[in-house]
């Protein structure tokens, strides 16, 4: 794995109550090589060269730890926003493993975002962070269906063997749910499988499920989907173009109707899918500020 110079690796963020309520970001990896279809990681206002070639930071944990060892705010850590840090390099590098140890050490919390079940070597880890401060997990898992998920996200395990990971997980007492992120127009978008997905994440003990009804298309990115649109679903590209233009948020066709099937199923079986809710429900702390007030 090539390494690149990192000067910093923790980041305060300003957007946390809108996204699963994280106080700082961090991507220990540059680049992704599970080779999804729509991943708008890809876009060039990300600036990262050689994006299916994963690259690690130069000292990474050595940088962290200092950084950390600063901090004042135990807050929570985002992992795997722009890459999945559960990448096969993780496996001889153990970077996120080696973050995660520093993470216990210093008294933080985590929030992890991935496709890999490769997450399931580290549960004590998460587990004796889970009994200090916060821990949420977010599998993304876009369709129920193990042969499409083949094809658009093909280097990464399929959908079913991430809700078996789901299950060891909450299992284990880790506040774990799902992204449907992106809903893809004319592929994943069909009620049947919204229907079933939310079922399979009750079934597979998801606490959670986050989505909006649509992905997003912009430069470089477009230009790869729409390849591989023509290499795996021919003639839909051109559906695309006459529906969407170049458009930047590309909502489903159907997304008010399959906004309010998702609910109404997330409602039957008790899954949380409003951030706020997500959010109070597995913070520790703001569980704590609530008790306290009620006294």
């Amino acid at each position: 794995m090539k390494l690149i110079k990192g000067k910093t690796i923790l980041s305060k963020v300003k957007y946390g109550n809108d996204w699963y309520g994280i106080d700082y970001n961090m991507n220990l990896y540059r680049g992704c090589c599970h080779g999804c279809i729509y991943c708008d990681s890809r876009s060039n206002c990300y600036h990262i060269d050689d994006f299916d070639i994963v690259k690690g930071k130069e000292n990474a944990l050595f940088i962290l730890e200092k950084e950390l060892s600063k901090k004042r705010e135990k807050g929570v850590i985002g992992i795997g926003s722009m890459s999945d840090t559960y990448n096969p390099n993780e496996i001889k590098y153990e970077q996120t493993r080696g973050a995660l140890k520093l993470i216990l050490k210093y008294g933080f919390g985590v929030s992890i975002d991935t496709k890999s079940d490769l997450i399931l070597r580290d549960l004590e880890l998460l587990k004796e962070i889970n009994s200090k401060n916060n821990v949420i997990v977010k599998f993304t898992i876009t369709t129920p269906n193990d042969n499409l998920s083949k094809i658009i996200e093909p280097n990464v395990c399929v959908s079913s063997k991430r809700l078996q990971a789901i299950k060891v997980l909450s299992d284990n007492g880790i506040f774990v749910g799902i992204m449907i992120n992106p809903v893809l127009p004319f592929i994943t978008d069909s009620e049947e499988d919204m229907k079933k997905l939310v079922r399979l994440a009750h079934d597979y003990g998801a606490k959670f499920i986050h989505t909006y009804m649509g992905m997003t298309l912009r430069e470089n990115q477009r230009e790869y989907y729409f390849e591989q649109l023509d290499k795996h679903f021919v003639g839909l590209k051109e559906t695309y173009k006459k529906h969407y233009g170049n458009k930047y948020n590309c909502v489903v066709p159907n997304a008010k109707k399959l906004y309010q099937i998702f609910k109404r199923e997330c409602d039957k079986y008790g899954i949380l899918y409003d951030m706020n809710d997500i959010i109070k429900a597995y913070k520790k702390e703001t569980n704590r500020k609530e008790q306290i007030t009620l006294f």
